[in-house]
C-alpha cells in the first residue's frame, strides 16, 4: 500500500492501489503521466505517495520553465468555444481538448 490510509479520508470508503493517468499543467504546457495511486472505490478520491507528489512538483516546474527536452510530444491542444446551458440561459465557456 502506498499511503498510510486504510480508508478514504474524504468519505471513509475502501481504497485500492491502481495505475492512474495524471495531467500536470505548467505554463502553457501539459504532461500526461501514468502513476500508482490509492483510489477510493466509493468516491474516486486519489491519494498519492509523497515521492509521487514531489515528482509532480518537479515536472510542473520543468513545464513552466519550458525544459522540455526529456518530454515526448503527444498530439496538439486546441481551445474551442463551448456553449453551455444553465438555469439563467446560455453562457460561453472555454474548454481545452487534446487530440491524439
Amino acid at each position: 500500500m502506498l499511503m498510510p490510509f486504510e480508508k478514504c479520508p474524504v468519505c471513509g470508503g475502501e481504497v485500492q492501489e491502481k495505475e492512474v493517468e495524471k495531467l500536470l499543467r505548467g505554463g502553457n504546457h501539459t504532461a500526461v503521466l501514468r502513476v500508482l495511486a490509492e483510489v477510493c472505490l466509493h468516491c474516486g478520491e486519489r491519494l498519492y505517495a509523497q515521492d509521487t507528489v514531489r515528482l509532480f512538483e518537479q515536472i510542473r516546474g520543468k513545464l513552466e520553465r519550458q525544459e522540455l527536452s526529456n518530454f515526448k510530444p503527444l498530439g496538439q491542444s486546441f481551445a474551442l468555444p463551448f456553449m453551455a446551458f444553465s438555469q439563467k440561459g446560455m453562457r460561453s465557456l472555454e474548454v481545452t481538448m487534446t487530440l491524439q
